[in-house]
């Protein structure tokens, strides 16, 4: 295994176990609009701060960027944090969350980390060396088109600037495969394509936290992950297409032509 991988877990396991114990008791929790529907509370706080002690004690000279402090010191190395990802879910009592860590190095992801506290599954993945749930190796579906396929995507909900592309993307996709789905949770939303629970997945606005841990899941699990354009750059631009060879490459013939010069940038 990674040998930061095990610390990754490590940190991931205590920030769910932080998680788990305030589920029972949301009413009592302070939350803040960051902005238009987008929340936090002081369990992702809580859970990050525990993520980042973890990680601290071990690589006290790495950088992080985690969404609700930002990004810490610079280097080789970085962790990219996300303590609670699918906040509006965790407040409702919706039980699809999950906690997002990866390790960047040299600009490369190296291993990442989800973790569904409320099912204990654990999505791990290291760079070369495959990735699993639970100690069983994940492969990609292996559909071999549209039809018939199962697919993940997010509303663009906090930036609504390409929210007719994305309904045209929408339509497109609902009428060429067996449905659509939207748990609310990227994060895991990825690690199930990697788990060939869901044959694809696309998003539009996505930072970089949402995606680096459940990037890296599907590259390790024999799929692709590109940007709109294809590309490597979607940590940068936050616009993502995932599936196996086959399906992100239907995937990416469909929704090219709602895509606007600025999604495809």
């Amino acid at each position: 295994m990674h040998p930061s991988l095990n610390i990754a877990i490590r940190a991931a396991r205590s920030a769910g176990r932080l998680i788990m114990r305030y589920s029972d008791r949301l009413e009592q929790l302070q939350v803040e609009s960051k902005s238009r529907n987008d929340f936090v509370s002081d369990v992702d706080r809580a859970a990050e701060a525990a993520i980042i002690q973890e990680l601290r004690n071990r690589f006290p000279g790495h950088a992080i960027l985690a969404e609700e402090s930002g990004e810490q010191g610079s280097g080789d190395f970085q962790w990219i944090i996300d303590p609670l990802d699918g906040t509006t879910n965790y407040l409702h009592g919706f039980p699809q969350f999950s906690i997002s860590i990866a390790l960047k190095y040299k600009g490369q992801l190296e291993c990442g980390v989800v973790y569904d506290p409320t099912r204990e599954e654990l999505f791990t993945a290291a760079r070369g060396q495959g990735a699993q749930l639970n100690d069983r190796k994940l492969r990609v579906a292996t559909r071999p088109s549209l039809e018939g396929a199962l697919i993940g995507t997010g509303f663009p909900f906090r930036d609504q600037r390409h929210i007719d592309a994305y309904l045209g993307m929408f339509k497109a996709m609902t009428l060429e495969t067996a449905g659509l789905r939207r748990p609310g949770s990227a994060a895991l939303d990825l690690a199930y394509v990697a788990a060939g629970r869901t044959d694809g997945f696309w998003e539009i606005g996505l930072s970089p936290w949402d995606c680096a841990a459940g990037a890296l899941l599907i590259l390790e699990a024999g799929g692709a992950v590109t940007d709109f354009g294809g590309g490597t750059r979607f940590l940068d631009t936050g616009n993502l297409i995932a599936g196996n060879l086959r399906i992100h490459r239907a995937m990416l013939d469909l929704l090219t032509p709602f895509m606007t010069e600025q999604l495809r940038a």
